[in-house]
Formats: structure tokens, C-alpha cells, sequence
């Protein structure tokens, strides 16, 4: 559908900001969706940014009949996964799995179907059955040493899964597995590499108000002479620096 000029670029600067404020500011994304939407809402790449936005708020039923409109509108199969993730936010993960095994699927690009997949597995775990999402998310894919663009995620909700069913060493290994192939900090890979290692991060203030991060490793109860020794070479250390260290 072709839109008069003045009016396409008021919806184009609209949906500029979209995209510009949905990771930041998706409240804010999603007040310029509705403006959108309220000017060209026949247009399917409007409903397919209100749906986005809606998405991002966790407005699941409103993001869902705005995939589906955008759906209609192109016939295109792009967005099966995301509405099946709307109706795992739904709480009805039932209908995602059902999704997960439709035609749709057979039509999605490699990304897509491993999308799908990280759908499905999710929706196993809405449902309790944690050792038939770690299946769904096994095959070619995972095993494969390519990185690709849905890599690190597929790797980290991989590792995820096998923490939850208990698997510990095998999750710290699929998690630096996420973190070798997250070479954009897609997700938290690092941090959960440090938690089952016993690290945790401390934001302080230090020396003219920049902030530092303070590395704390966990000490066993069992050595408390070990930890004091740790703690005296530590004192030698700030000796020697005219500033504190920044980690």
C-alpha cells in the first residue's frame, strides 16, 4: 500500500524512532508504534513494528494480533516464531509447541528454525519438562563449530537447560562454549561462567568518584588462614599503586 508523501515520511520518522528505542526505551518505542499505527495501519511493516514494540512492553495478546495482522497482510511465515513466543507469554505453551511441529516452520530460513526451536525448548520448560527441552534443542546446529548470528544464543539456552536439570559441568562447558561465539555481549555468558565458578562482581566508588568493579572470589569456610593471606597480599598490592585498580 503506497502512502501520500508528506504522510510516509511522518510514519517513517515514527518508525525510525522504533527502532532506534526498543532496546533502551521500549515504553517510549512503543508510544511511537501507536502513533504509527494511528496513521497507517493498512501498512504491514507498521503492524509488524507495533507488534515489536508490544512484544518488548510484554503486551503478548496485543503483539500477537499485530504479527498476525502484519501476517495476513504478506503472507510471509518470518514472524511464526515470535507469535509463538507471544503465546508462551500468554502462559499457553501448549499452543507454542503445536506451532513448533506446524507446515510454517519447513518454510523459515536456517535462522528461523532455530528460532523455532529455542521457542519450542522454552515451552518445554513452561511445562516442566526440562530433559525434552534439552533434546529439542540438540541436532547439526548445536554441534556444528560455525558461529552464525543465533550461535551464542542456541549455545547459552543449551547451557541453561542442562543447569536446571543439574548438569553442571556440562552447563559451565556450553556456557564457555555462548561466550567464545558472543563476540557482541549478546548475552550474559560471562557472568554465568563467574557464578558457577564462585565469582561474584561488586559495583563500589572508588578514588574520585569513578566507579571500579571489585572481583570477589568465593573462599572455602574451611581455609580462613588461606583467605587472611590472600588478604595481606592484597594490602601489599595498594601499597605499591598511587590508584586503585580498575577491573
Amino acid at each position: 500500500m503506497s502512502l501520500p508523501k508528506t504522510l510516509a515520511e511522518d510514519v517513517a520518522r515514527n518508525l525510525v524512532m522504533v527502532a532506534n528505542l526498543i532496546d533502551e526505551d521500549p515504553e517510549q518505542a512503543y508510544a511511537y508504534s501507536r502513533i504509527a499505527l494511528r496513521l497507517a495501519s493498512r501498512v504491514a511493516a507498521v503492524r509488524e513494528a507495533a507488534g515489536f514494540a508490544a512484544y518488548a512492553t510484554q503486551k503478548y495478546a496485543e503483539a500477537l494480533a499485530e504479527f498476525r495482522a502484519s501476517r495476513r497482510m504478506t503472507g510471509s511465515v518470518e514472524l511464526w516464531p515470535v507469535m509463538a513466543d507471544c503465546e508462551r507469554g500468554l502462559g499457553r505453551p501448549e499452543r507454542a509447541m503445536a506451532m513448533a511441529g506446524e507446515p510454517e516452520v519447513q518454510k523459515l530460513d536456517k535462522a528461523g528454525q532455530v528460532e523455532m526451536r529455542l521457542v519450542a525448548a522454552g515451552a518445554r520448560r513452561d511445562m516442566g519438562q526440562i530433559d525434552a527441552a534439552i533434546v529439542t534443542l540438540q541436532g547439526p546446529e548445536l554441534a556444528s563449530s560455525a558461529v552464525h548470528s543465533w550461535t551464542p544464543r542456541l549455545r547459552y539456552a543449551y547451557a541453561d537447560a542442562l543447569l536446571e536439570a543439574g548438569r553442571e559441568d556440562e552447563a559451565r562447558e556450553w556456557f564457555g562454549k555462548a561466550l567464545e561465539a558472543d563476540k557482541d555481549g549478546s548475552t550474559d555468558a560471562s557472568d554465568r561462567l563467574a557464578e558457577l565458578d564462585g565469582v561474584e562482581f561488586v559495583d563500589a566508588l572508588g578514588e574520585g568518584d569513578h566507579e571500579t568493579v571489585e572481583v570477589v572470589e568465593a573462599v572455602d569456610a574451611d581455609e580462613p588462614e588461606a583467605a587472611d593471606d590472600e588478604d595481606d597480599d592484597l594490602d601489599e598490592d595498594d601499597e605499591d599503586d598511587d590508584e586503585a585498580p580498575k577491573v
